[in-house]
């Protein structure tokens, strides 16, 4: 299974967790199918009234989608059009709007900021950090800068984009920079998600919700017309899939090959 879910029906808090630990939790078809039905799922599910999302094992949150994903989806011709495996991943893109609180373990880049940026806040352990290797690929950055430039200033958006693989943020200054509210010891975060997750469950449902989509509100009246431009953006400015294929196995500054 790609993708586990666990529900303490006591507490109301159920753990989903990316469980493709050999492959760094990157997001193949399947997963990204399993994601998307697991928020339909809890949107109908009265006893889950808080969600914690992390990854399987100590290496990675989540690499971002799986090469072999990328290559079975097949791309129209025109610029006006992108098909996004992983537009459906994140749980507002589900319609979700119980809260989600993602607690980080090691790597997140890429792809792994549609499921971020779209929670309510970020718990990172100590060893956690995060990147963006579009660019190194000859890819566009788009949702994912999208998403990050609502949490994040600009200016280190920009930096985190157009460093790609040469460059990779600590917890400590994602903390420091708001893309994190919590820095916890190694292994730490996994419980003080939970910690948090099931104090805001013991809340009414309805105001817990109703806060939720307040939040939400303010950040849909940027969201929305720069996701309309997002695919005309990755259209226009990726290198064609042979060509990224050529530079996918060159190395980042640091010596790391990284999906």
């Amino acid at each position: 299974m790609s993708v586990t879910v666990r529900t303490d029906r006591d507490s109301g808090v159920a753990v989903v967790t990316l469980d493709r630990p050999a492959r760094h939790n990157a997001i193949d078809l399947d997963m990204a199918g399993r994601l998307a039905d697991v928020w339909a799922e809890f949107r109908f599910d009265e006893t889950v009234r808080a969600v914690v999302l992390t990854g399987a094992g100590e290496r990675a949150f989540c690499t971002g989608i799986d090469r072999s994903a990328a290559s079975d989806v097949p791309q129209p011709t025109s610029p006006y059009s992108v098909d996004d495996p992983l537009h459906s991943v994140g749980p507002k893109a589900g319609d979700l709007w119980k809260p989600v609180i993602t607690a980080v373990n090691g790597m997140a880049c890429g792809g792994a900021f549609y499921l971020i940026g779209e929670s309510e806040f970020v718990i990172a352990d100590e060893h956690a950090e995060f990147f963006d290797p579009h660019t190194t690929y000859g890819m566009v950055s788009a949702y994912e800068s999208m998403l990050l430039a609502q949490r994040m200033p600009p200016g280190e958006v920009a930096r985190m984009a157009l460093m790609g693989t040469a460059e990779r943020i600590s917890a400590r200054r994602a903390y420091e920079t708001g893309l994190v509210s919590e820095v916890t010891a190694k292994g730490g975060a996994l419980e003080a998600a939970v910690r948090c997750a099931e104090t805001i469950a013991g809340y009414p449902a309805e105001a817990v919700q109703g806060t939720v989509r307040a939040v939400w509100a303010a950040r849909e009246a940027t969201r929305a017309p720069a996701y309309a431009l997002a695919p005309h953006l990755i259209a226009l400015g990726n290198l064609p899939p042979d060509e990224q294929a050529g530079l996918f196995g060159r190395r980042d500054g640091k010596g790391h090959r990284v999906r």
